[in-house]
Protein backbone atom coordinates (compact mmCIF):
# COMPACT_ATOMS: atom_id res chain seq x y z
CA UNK A 1 0.00 0.00 0.00
CA UNK A 2 1.02 3.45 -0.94
CA UNK A 3 -0.46 7.13 0.93
CA UNK A 4 1.37 8.78 -2.25
CA UNK A 5 1.59 8.34 -6.12
CA UNK A 6 3.70 10.09 -8.77
CA UNK A 7 1.45 11.63 -10.97
CA UNK A 8 2.35 9.24 -13.93
CA UNK A 9 1.18 6.55 -11.65
CA UNK A 10 -1.92 7.91 -11.00
CA UNK A 11 -2.65 6.91 -14.37
CA UNK A 12 -2.95 3.55 -13.40
CA UNK A 13 -5.51 3.44 -10.61
CA UNK A 14 -8.54 2.02 -11.96
CA UNK A 15 -11.15 3.82 -9.50
CA UNK A 16 -9.74 7.77 -10.46
CA UNK A 17 -13.53 8.30 -10.89
CA UNK A 18 -14.30 7.89 -7.07
CA UNK A 19 -12.38 10.65 -6.20
CA UNK A 20 -14.57 13.61 -7.16
CA UNK A 21 -17.62 11.53 -6.03
CA UNK A 22 -16.15 11.33 -2.70
CA UNK A 23 -15.35 14.72 -2.80
CA UNK A 24 -19.10 15.30 -2.95
CA UNK A 25 -19.88 13.69 0.82
CA UNK A 26 -16.89 15.36 2.34
CA UNK A 27 -18.25 18.93 1.21
CA UNK A 28 -21.78 17.99 2.51
CA UNK A 29 -20.46 16.42 5.85
CA UNK A 30 -17.76 19.43 6.27
CA UNK A 31 -14.72 16.60 6.36
CA UNK A 32 -12.48 19.38 7.57
CA UNK A 33 -9.10 17.57 7.04
CA UNK A 34 -7.69 17.01 3.73
CA UNK A 35 -9.25 13.89 1.96
CA UNK A 36 -6.84 10.79 2.76
CA UNK A 37 -6.22 7.71 0.80
CA UNK A 38 -4.22 4.74 0.16
CA UNK A 39 -3.35 3.04 -3.47
CA UNK A 40 -3.49 -0.60 -3.43
CA UNK A 41 -2.16 -2.88 -6.36
CA UNK A 42 -4.54 -4.77 -8.27
CA UNK A 43 -4.10 -8.00 -9.22
CA UNK A 44 -2.72 -7.45 -12.42
CA UNK A 45 -0.23 -5.64 -10.58
CA UNK A 46 -0.02 -3.11 -12.68
CA UNK A 47 -3.00 -1.45 -11.88
CA UNK A 48 -3.71 0.80 -8.43
CA UNK A 49 -6.86 1.03 -6.48
CA UNK A 50 -7.63 4.38 -4.25
CA UNK A 51 -9.10 3.41 -0.96
CA UNK A 52 -10.66 6.12 0.97
CA UNK A 53 -10.18 6.44 4.57
CA UNK A 54 -10.40 8.59 7.59
CA UNK A 55 -13.33 10.31 7.95
CA UNK A 56 -12.64 11.21 11.43
CA UNK A 57 -12.60 14.99 10.77
CA UNK A 58 -16.27 14.91 9.22
CA UNK A 59 -18.36 17.58 10.83
CA UNK A 60 -15.39 19.59 12.46
CA UNK A 61 -13.90 16.70 14.15
CA UNK A 62 -15.58 16.13 17.47
CA UNK A 63 -16.94 19.61 17.46
CA UNK A 64 -20.47 19.06 15.27
CA UNK A 65 -20.81 22.02 13.19
CA UNK A 66 -20.39 22.71 10.03
CA UNK A 67 -17.72 25.55 8.91
CA UNK A 68 -17.10 25.54 5.14
CA UNK A 69 -14.44 25.78 3.59
CA UNK A 70 -13.26 25.82 -0.34
CA UNK A 71 -10.24 23.59 0.04
CA UNK A 72 -11.90 21.39 3.18
CA UNK A 73 -11.81 17.67 2.23
CA UNK A 74 -10.43 18.12 -1.19
CA UNK A 75 -7.50 15.80 -1.94
CA UNK A 76 -4.40 17.71 -2.08
CA UNK A 77 -3.41 16.10 -5.46
CA UNK A 78 -5.68 18.12 -8.01
CA UNK A 79 -4.77 16.58 -10.63
CA UNK A 80 -7.24 13.34 -9.83
CA UNK A 81 -10.03 16.10 -10.42
CA UNK A 82 -8.38 16.67 -13.81
CA UNK A 83 -11.28 14.33 -15.57
CA UNK A 84 -14.09 16.22 -14.27
CA UNK A 85 -15.49 18.17 -17.23
CA UNK A 86 -18.95 19.03 -15.71
CA UNK A 87 -21.33 18.22 -13.19
CA UNK A 88 -21.79 14.49 -14.45
CA UNK A 89 -18.22 13.59 -12.85
CA UNK A 90 -19.76 14.09 -9.79
CA UNK A 91 -22.43 11.37 -10.17
CA UNK A 92 -24.19 9.46 -9.19
CA UNK A 93 -23.32 10.46 -5.86
CA UNK A 94 -24.57 14.07 -6.00
CA UNK A 95 -27.89 13.28 -7.38
CA UNK A 96 -28.22 10.42 -5.02
CA UNK A 97 -27.03 13.36 -2.14
CA UNK A 98 -29.68 15.91 -3.20
CA UNK A 99 -32.55 13.25 -3.30
CA UNK A 100 -32.13 12.02 0.27
CA UNK A 101 -34.99 12.77 2.78
CA UNK A 102 -35.09 12.92 5.97
CA UNK A 103 -35.96 9.59 6.88
CA UNK A 104 -33.67 7.73 4.47
CA UNK A 105 -30.75 10.32 6.50
CA UNK A 106 -32.30 8.96 9.68
CA UNK A 107 -32.08 5.17 8.47
CA UNK A 108 -28.63 5.44 7.80
CA UNK A 109 -27.95 7.29 11.68
CA UNK A 110 -30.35 4.52 12.68
CA UNK A 111 -27.03 2.02 12.36
CA UNK A 112 -24.72 3.97 14.50
CA UNK A 113 -22.99 2.22 17.29
CA UNK A 114 -24.28 5.06 20.11
CA UNK A 115 -20.82 4.86 21.64
CA UNK A 116 -19.91 6.56 18.18
CA UNK A 117 -22.21 9.93 19.05
CA UNK A 118 -21.63 9.12 23.19
CA UNK A 119 -24.86 8.48 23.36
CA UNK A 120 -25.59 12.23 22.84
CA UNK A 121 -28.99 11.63 20.72
CA UNK A 122 -29.57 15.17 20.54
CA UNK A 123 -26.16 15.98 18.72
CA UNK A 124 -27.26 12.91 16.09
CA UNK A 125 -30.45 15.09 15.86
CA UNK A 126 -28.90 17.93 14.75
CA UNK A 127 -26.44 15.83 12.59
CA UNK A 128 -28.91 14.19 10.77
CA UNK A 129 -31.19 17.74 9.97
CA UNK A 130 -27.82 19.45 9.10
CA UNK A 131 -27.41 16.82 6.19
CA UNK A 132 -30.66 17.45 5.35
CA UNK A 133 -30.66 21.24 5.08
CA UNK A 134 -27.05 20.93 3.27
CA UNK A 135 -28.41 19.11 0.14
CA UNK A 136 -29.39 21.83 -1.22
CA UNK A 137 -25.32 23.26 -0.49
CA UNK A 138 -23.77 20.84 -2.56
CA UNK A 139 -23.13 22.26 -5.65
CA UNK A 140 -22.45 25.95 -4.75
CA UNK A 141 -19.52 24.23 -2.17
CA UNK A 142 -18.15 22.44 -5.04
CA UNK A 143 -18.41 25.48 -7.11
CA UNK A 144 -16.24 27.07 -4.31
CA UNK A 145 -13.83 24.65 -4.86
CA UNK A 146 -14.12 24.66 -8.64
CA UNK A 147 -13.47 28.63 -8.18
CA UNK A 148 -10.33 28.06 -5.49
CA UNK A 149 -7.05 28.74 -6.34
CA UNK A 150 -5.27 26.09 -8.37
CA UNK A 151 -7.79 25.43 -10.56
CA UNK A 152 -8.76 22.00 -9.23
CA UNK A 153 -11.26 21.17 -12.69
CA UNK A 154 -9.17 22.46 -15.49
CA UNK A 155 -11.10 20.56 -18.03
CA UNK A 156 -14.97 21.82 -16.53
CA UNK A 157 -16.34 22.44 -19.67
CA UNK A 158 -20.25 22.10 -19.28
CA UNK A 159 -22.35 22.84 -16.49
Amino acid sequence: MHEYLPDDLLARVVNLSDFPRVLVLDKWAVNCDGRQVVFSPGPSGTDMYATFIDQGFCFNAGEWNFPDGPLRGTYARKSVYSMVTGWDGFEPALSRAESMDRDEIWRCAHGIPEEWYEHDSDGLSRICEELYRRRSLLRSLITAFRNSSGNPFPNWTKD
